[in-house]
């Protein structure tokens, strides 16, 4: 369930530009975590992480979470 939640935070940022600015600026998984919580969606940070397949790309996130989570 919490992959479809990433995958839906992921689509939201994508087509509304207020979430993805705010997406963008996250820092940390937390202030991530925290945002997708005030859209209305439940993650769990387990999931973001490989093996499993990423759900944003590299234009959506900083560069600290690029490296976390896209490992490029």
């Amino acid at each position: 369930m919490s992959l479809q939640q990433i995958k839906a935070f992921s689509d939201a940022a994508r087509e509304n530009s207020e979430l993805g600015g705010k997406l963008k600026e996250c820092q940390k998984i937390r202030d991530m975590l925290t945002l997708g919580t005030e859209y209305g969606f439940a993650m769990d940070e387990v999931e973001l992480y490989p093996p499993n397949e990423p759900q944003f790309t590299e234009d959506q996130l900083s560069e600290k979470l690029v490296k976390a989570l896209l490992r490029v």
